[in-house]
């Protein structure tokens, strides 16, 4: 018997039919005599549905939140009507439904008012996704002869007040998990929890961010001692690269935890680096996997690293990018300048990517996302007005017609010709490198590209570097024994 908590995704219940595909799943799982956790998303398309009506309404819109008021009634009785044969059933959890979309329609009447979308109020409407999603799908399970009770993540992950990106209080989150959830699953109760919220010590409703559901589940994996974690989505893991790009991308068995995170931070659609921390500390696997293809074994997420004859093992690429360059040749031997020039970023509250600088110290160039290019720019020059007065700094610029190719894979700063075979691919492509970075990261290089080469460098480099170091022998474990057929 293994205890394990399984995610899924907005794609993975956006309909009634995935929502059924969802309690054969768990069933399985429990009838092999597993204890299983669900954390659940809202339907697809609710969250932004949410966040439409909420900024309308602050616009001065009273009529579009009402609209999604009703589309959402019809989307999620639709669901209900579907899923649930039992009349009383069905008629409570369309009430418990139809009460948070009154709440809904309070929240936006409010904001269309004050003409103003607080984060914390946000944070109220945008968690409503989730928690409506979370009746229904724990009645599925019931009509499924699964045993199942709810309860929302706010009164498990306990955050401070920073609303639409709250941390987590993990003493207090540890503590309430364990006293409220452990014992549910101990009983052979299918718990499901909302992903994505939490509050605040004094109940106010926060949300997570950025990977807010998987870092949920991440959460609860960790403190209900889980044996893996397994995200559900609607693709069939890790891919070695983007599949619309290059169509022969194919499914990455195995991965480390330093793979993903580096792959999650360039570009890669796969689990933010923050929402895998839990489960690293405490060295629980993850596994990536298709809701509509549940017998695949999908992509293994680990702490040990397997190298590849290749080393490289993913491409990737981040686009809506700026390069912004400093340059003089009056910074050769002047202290400070680096250090003023991000501090000027760091005002703009813009995210650097990635930082190149020439050898001479006659410039430096970093990364920056394509919405904070303008601004950054206006800040370094406000900050090293100074140097441009003594001609020290002749220019800065932004350059946006760039994007960003990283290669990632474990053991790459230890293995001599990786460098060669990337480059090499890029020559085939006629792609020219305009940056690159490869620093104190074993697992990545990171190199800058003009944004109408990108599609090229990462098809070549796919073709002729991953695909050729992929080994035949390198298999992901397979899923705890009889989880899922």
């Amino acid at each position: 018997m293994a205890r394990i908590t399984m995610k899924f995704g907005g794609t993975s219940v956006g309909s009634p039919e995935a929502i059924a595909q969802v309690a054969d799943i768990v069933k399985h799982t429990v009838d092999e005599r597993h204890e299983v956790l669900v954390v659940c998303s809202a339907m697809s398309g609710v969250t932004n549905l949410l966040t439409e009506g909420a900024l309308t309404a602050a616009a001065g819109n009273p009529t579009r939140y009402q609209a999604i008021a009703t589309h959402l009634r019809e989307k999620h009785s639709n669901a209900i009507r579907q899923l649930l044969p039992s009349d009383v059933e069905r008629i409570s959890i369309r009430d418990e439904v139809d009460s948070l979309i009154d709440e809904f329609e309070t929240l936006c009447y409010g904001i269309y008012v004050l003409r103003e979308a607080s984060h914390r109020v946000m944070d109220k409407v945008t968690s409503l996704g989730e928690r409506m999603a979370m009746p229904i799908i724990s009645a599925a399970l019931r009509h499924n002869g699964v045993s199942s009770t709810t309860i929302s993540a706010s009164y498990l992950i306990v955050t401070d007040d920073q609303f639409q990106n709250a941390g987590v209080l993990f003493d207090d989150t540890e503590r309430r998990i364990r006293r409220e959830l452990v014992p549910v699953l101990a009983q052979r109760i299918v718990p499901v929890v909302t992903g994505f919220l939490g509050a605040t010590r004094d109940g106010v409703i926060t949300t997570l961010g950025r990977g807010g559901s998987d870092y949920s589940a991440a959460i609860l994996g960790a403190y209900v001692d889980s044996d893996e974690v397994w995200i559900w989505t609607d693709v069939d893991g890790v891919m070695t690269t983007d599949p619309r790009v290059a169509p022969d991308a194919q499914v990455l068995p195995v991965l480390s935890y330093g793979e993903v995170a580096e792959m999650a931070y360039f570009g890669a659609k796969v689990l933010h680096p923050k929402t895998v921390q839990p489960l690293v500390d405490r060295n629980i696997p993850i596994r990536v996997k298709n809701t509509f293809n549940p017998s695949f074994d999908g992509t293994l997420l680990t702490h040990e690293e397997h190298v590849t004859p290749s080393t490289v093992k993913a491409v990737t690429a981040i686009r809506d990018v700026s390069m912004i360059t400093v340059a003089g040749r009056g910074m050769v031997g002047v202290p400070g300048i680096a250090a003023r020039t991000f501090a000027a970023v760091a005002k703009q509250n813009a995210n650097v990517l990635m930082i190149s600088q020439s050898s001479s110290e006659q410039s430096i160039c970093f990364i920056v996302p394509e919405e904070k290019s303008a601004s950054v720019v206006e800040s370094v020059q406000d900050e090293l007005a100074h140097e441009y007065g003594r001609q020290d700094i002749q220019r800065t610029w932004a350059d946006d017609d760039v994007e960003i190719v990283t290669v990632v894979g474990a053991g790459m700063r230890a293995t001599p010709g990786v460098a060669a075979r990337v480059f090499g691919a890029l020559k085939e492509a006629s792609v020219n490198v305009l940056a690159i970075a490869h620093g104190a990261s074993d697992y990545s290089l990171s190199i800058v590209v003009r944004a109408a080469d990108t599609e090229r460098a990462v098809q070549s480099i796919h073709r002729l570097v991953v695909l050729n170091g992929i080994s035949p022998n390198v298999h992901a474990p397979e899923p705890i024994k009889n989880a899922v057929s």
